[in-house]
């Protein structure tokens, strides 16, 4: 059994107490209450106050307190009790006609046309006329399914399924259900309270829990009896219902003085040391309020506790008792006090003194009326929320405060501002640590910076370190919120709690509406201010612990690259991430990481942009590192260890549009001479396998990086540079130097795809010449591997596809004379090459096998039958200087000869040629020079013997064309047959000048010429007219002569073109 509260309750003024006045009469109580000793019940009800007196009649009255109307109820008799449900008055009362009291049941919402009053549903007695015992009390269920009747003799009667029976239609009075009696007591304990506990009530307080909720929750009502010395609890439906009342507490009480709490929850049983608390299992916490009660009413969360008139005295304790005796101008007047008693907060809201006693309370229209025994009338209004609130502010009664609003069901906001009050209250006093406890209540509700800013001005750093850490377990916080809190984590140095905050409690897990079984994690602070927190701070483990899960990969690699210095951890994860993301990022960090994880950074490259997967890295060679200490998987010991080419040693690349992975295979007698691994850690790169381990590597055909965004990473790491260049190659695209193998054509490739090709062996070609230079100048003999890398890679145009503009650039800047010599013959510039040998003759370059002019003549030998326009080249070359023509003099002729058999130059030309210095003599060029003088001479008879068979014949048809033109010399025809058809020629015949006869009618009406010569004569004129046509067309004579010099000056004039005329024409 629970003990009572050892303390006195606070007490507060929460009601203001007035008069209330007759609405005709304001210097008088309310007409009704003139005569208290004629009121024999008051209760509230759905229609107003009802009023019942002595004379047996009940009075409604309105809410000014005036008789609205009135009916008789009881005729001789009067009423006890009245209990009002749903517009259905339930009465007992007194008759003359019978010995027992009667029970009537009234509607009120309805009106009986005789009698003007409502309408009479049931009448009838109760309890057995041989035993007339009064009632006591009585309880009515919300739902009128139940009645309980309480009588003297500690009988109680229980009606059940009343509503029912008044609803059913039936218009007989005594139509009732039988009552039952579940109780019978004595008359020395009679019934002094009734009360209904119904299944419907909630019970929210924590005490409520258990059996008792449990049988709440499984529709059971509770009847609760109160006699003068105990209560019991009848169940009186669900499980259980039935049997006998159970004993539930030992305590009873006066008639009046046990009332069901407003919730209906517990029956408040009132005695003068305390008030007690039954509930269905027993006692429940019960409170401390001393002193005499008559009667208690429950209203709303209050219990309202009036004690019996007493007599003021001037020795009373009380001084309020003392004021009553002392006003008092003759003996004074019985006094009552009422008092206002808060259940759940457990503090006197109201506690007044009235004069003359206090008859009946009876709370309606939301306020209390206290009706005294001198017939005045009393009003108690409740004083607003904010009111009460502000009397106890200034009583510094703030947790009272709280717990008041939350049972008057105020705001979060208005229950936060309560928390604030209190919070700064404490604040002022300099509890720190409590005023923190009431600020973490305002959050959601209280700008964050009014609490921050107090505690940081107070120097708490611990206080505000609660209220940061309570803002973001309720994801509240904001950036700067963050900041802080880390910045407090920080300042003093614990990294347990930033541990906690940022490991432990730095997640929330929610379900998304409409996504089934999806549970996703938020974060409840900002993950960037976080992370640049705690960067700044120096707590990296922190910041990439953060950006790893939460997949933040440009912070994670920030942090470990630039803050961390862990390369080997930041390249570990970049091996983790999707290709996507690490394209993204190794190009931004892919320059940092070179520096300082060469091999194994170029390892990742590669097998980024070539698809492959644990792709194998390079072993050292003993036997071609020079001995040298250290060096480990160098480049050169890279380069020599592949003379091939291929990037890994033993690896065999198909890729002729075949599915399957190309297969790697190592022979036994080269694994076991690779030595142990160096100092290179395998720790860090978990994905890497050992060198020389057996594997298969699968390409990828997804889309790849291009392998020029990385060019610019290898700037200082030449090496690894060429090993990338050389994989991306091979794994790519299937092409190597010096090794004939399946490469992919580029109509296989795009756009893009073949213009990283070209850019990867460009970039090749200048690593073998620039890093072959290098190494010459240190007398390596890998110089000459790398020289002969870069002579296959020229000349092995076809499969390799380099881009010759480039690579001329390339072997112009590195002097790479057998280089540019390869692309001249590939691009046909032949004159290119000579010119380049002739230019080093004339500077005297050091050649490392025969001078440069051997070299002119034997490529004038092999491109000169192609290209004729090299001998005046290679003429004009050897016959500038002495020692050239010395050194080929048989050369010399042997050119002269082909250029005379060829017709290359006139002998003028060579003549010019060869007497633009001192260095050629005639000697040296007499035979050819007789040669050419006697063929000059032959020409020169024939010529002439030509130009007199041309005047000979001209002047042969000069006479001809006289004699036909003359007509005093007449022309005579012997033509015998016609020139068309062979007969013997007839009249009519038509005879031309040239000889030729027709018949008439092997001639057209239309032709005027010959047949015969037409078509010679259209050959003639068409020539005429075209040479007519070409002398004024100067812009082409004056490139042909440009181009032809004299020849073309002569063959104009052969054609009349310089005639400056036009011949006309002539028929014939």
């Amino acid at each position: 059994m629970a003990s009572s509260a050892a303390l006195a309750p606070r007490q507060f003024t929460f009601f203001d107490s007035s008069p209330v006045k007759d609405a005709q009469d304001l210097a008088s109580s309310p007409a009704i209450f003139r005569l208290p000793t004629e009121i024999v019940v008051i209760a509230s009800s759905s229609v107003g106050v009802l009023v019942a007196d002595v004379h047996g009649l009940i009075h409604v009255i309105d809410r000014k307190f005036e008789r609205a109307r009135g009916w008789a109820a009881f005729d001789a008799g009067r009423v006890t009790h009245m209990l009002e449900r749903r517009g259905i008055l339930v009465t007992l009362g007194e008759e003359a006609s019978s010995r027992g009291p009667v029970l009537k049941i009234w509607d009120l919402m309805h009106t009986d046309k005789r009698t003007d009053g409502p309408i009479l549903l049931r009448s009838v007695k109760v309890g057995s006329n041989n035993k007339p015992f009064p009632v006591s009390t009585i309880a009515l269920s919300s739902t009128l399914s139940h009645l309980a009747i309480g009588l003297g003799d500690g009988t109680v009667l229980l009606y059940r399924n009343l509503d029912q029976s008044l609803f059913s239609g039936s218009t007989s009075l005594t139509a009732l259900p039988r009552a039952r009696t579940i109780h019978e007591g004595t008359p020395a304990e009679p019934i002094t309270g009734l009360g209904f506990r119904e299944s419907a009530a909630s019970s929210p307080s924590a005490e409520d829990k258990g059996k008792d909720a449990e049988k709440s929750e499984r529709g059971n009502m509770y009847l609760f009896i109160v006699t003068t010395a105990k209560v019991l609890v009848y169940t009186a439906t669900g499980r259980g219902s039935g049997g006998s009342p159970q004993e539930v507490d030992e305590v009873g009480c006066g008639l009046g003085c046990a009332v069901m709490d407003k919730k209906g929850r517990y029956m408040v049983v009132a005695r003068d040391e305390a008030l007690y608390l039954c509930g269905p299992e027993g006692r429940e916490p019960s409170y401390a309020y001393e002193g005499p009660k008559s009667f208690v009413q429950s209203y709303r969360s209050y219990l309202i506790i009036v004690s019996p008139p007493f007599a003021p005295s001037a020795s009373a304790a009380s001084a309020t008792m003392r004021l009553f005796a002392a006003q008092a101008e003759s003996q004074p007047s019985d006094i009552s006090k009422v008092t206002i008693f808060d259940l759940e907060n457990k503090y006197i809201a109201f506690a007044s003194n009235f004069e003359g006693g206090v008859k009946d309370v009876v709370c309606e229209w939301g306020s209390v009326f206290v009706l005294c025994n001198d017939g005045k009338l009393f009003r108690l209004d409740e004083k607003p929320t904010p009111a009460k609130l502000d009397l106890l502010y200034q009583r510094s009664e703030y947790s009272l405060a709280i717990r008041l609003a939350q049972s008057l069901g105020v705001a979060d906001s208005g229950i936060a501002d309560i928390y604030r009050r209190r919070g700064d209250f404490l604040y002022s006093q300099g509890d720190y640590d409590g005023a923190m406890d009431q600020f973490l209540h305002t959050i959601g509700h209280l700008q964050p910076s009014y609490v921050i800013r107090k505690f940081l001005d107070a120097q708490r750093i611990h206080n505000l370190t609660t209220y940061l850490q309570e803002l973001h377990s309720r994801g509240l916080a904001n950036a700067d919120h963050t900041t802080l809190l880390l910045n407090t984590y920080t300042k003093l140095k614990d990294v347990a709690k930033l541990d906690a905050f940022i490991k432990a409690s730095s997640v929330t897990s929610k379900t998304e509406p409409g996504e089934k079984g999806e549970v996703k994690e938020e974060l409840p602070f900002d993950l960037d201010t976080a992370i640049r927190v705690c960067r700044q701070a120096g707590y990296y483990e922190h910041a990439a612990y953060l950006a790893r899960k939460w997949a933040r990969h440009e912070d994670y690699l920030r942090i470990q690259i630039e803050d961390a210095g862990r390369y080997s951890e930041a390249l570990a994860y970049l091996r983790r991430l999707g290709p996507e993301a690490t394209e993204h990022n190794i190009a931004r960090y892919g320059r940092a990481l070179l520096s300082n994880l060469p091999d194994e950074t170029t390892q990742l490259l590669i097998e980024l942009c070539t698809g492959a997967a644990n792709v194998a890295q390079p072993s050292a060679s003993p036997e071609l590192t020079n001995g040298q200490a250290g060096a480990g998987a160098s480049y050169l010991s890279y380069i020599t260890n592949n003379p091939a080419g291929a990037i890994l040693t033993g690896r065999a690349f198909t890729n002729a549009g075949s599915a399957a992975a190309p297969a790697v295979t190592i022979s036994q007698a080269e694994t076991s001479a690779q030595p142990p691994a160096a100092a290179t850690p395998s720790a860090s790169q978990p994905d890497t396998p050992p060198v020389g381990a057996l594997q298969t590597t699968t390409v990828t055909q997804e889309k790849r990086p291009s392998p020029r965004l990385y060019f610019a990473h290898f700037v200082d790491h030449p090496e690894q540079f060429v090993r990338f260049l050389e994989a991306v190659a091979l794994y790519r695209w299937g092409q190597t130097v010096g090794v004939s193998g399946q490469s992919k054509p580029l109509t296989d490739m795009d756009h893009e795809e073949e213009a990283d090709c070209t850019a990867v062996w460009n970039t090749l070609l200048e690593l073998y010449l620039s890093q072959s230079a290098a190494l010459h100048d240190q007398n390596s003999p890998l110089a000459n591997v790398l020289h002969g890398k870069a002579v296959k890679l020229l000349s092995n145009s076809q499969s390799l596809p380099y881009d010759r503009t480039h690579a001329l650039m390339v072997c112009s800047t590195q002097n790479f004379t057998e280089g540019l010599v390869l692309l001249w013959e590939k691009m046909g510039a032949y004159e290119d090459i000579l010119r380049s040998y002739m230019d080093q003759e004339t500077s005297g370059a050091p050649t490392t096998d025969e001078p440069a002019s051997f070299k002119v003549v034997h490529y004038l030998n092999a491109y000169g039958p192609e290209n004729p326009q090299l001998y005046p080249l290679v003429l004009r070359f050897l016959t500038s200087s002495p020692a050239l023509l010395s050194r080929h003099t048989q050369d010399l002729v042997s050119i002269l000869d082909t250029i005379e058999f060829e017709k290359i130059m006139p002998p003028v030309g060579v003549l010019q040629v060869l007497s633009r210095n001192h260095v050629a003599s005639v000697g040296v060029i007499k035979m050819w020079l007789m040669k050419r003088i006697a063929e000059t001479r032959g020409e020169i008879e024939a010529d002439r013997h030509l130009i007199d068979s041309y005047r000979k014949e001209t002047k042969e048809k000069e006479q001809e064309i006289k004699e036909i033109s003359d007509p005093g010399h007449p022309r005579v025809f012997h033509v015998s047959n016609c020139s068309a058809c062979g007969h013997p020629l007839t009249l009519p015949a038509v005879h031309f000048m040239c000889k030729h006869s027709y018949h008439q009618r092997c001639l057209s009406d239309q032709d005027p010429e010959c047949p015969n010569c037409a078509r010679a004569h259209g050959i003639i004129k068409d020539i005429r007219r075209n040479n007519a046509r070409m002398a004024d067309q100067h812009d082409v004579f004056l490139a042909d002569v440009e181009e032809n010099g004299f020849s073309a000056i002569a063959a104009a004039f052969g054609r009349g073109v310089m005639s400056g005329g036009r011949v006309e024409e002539t028929p014939v």
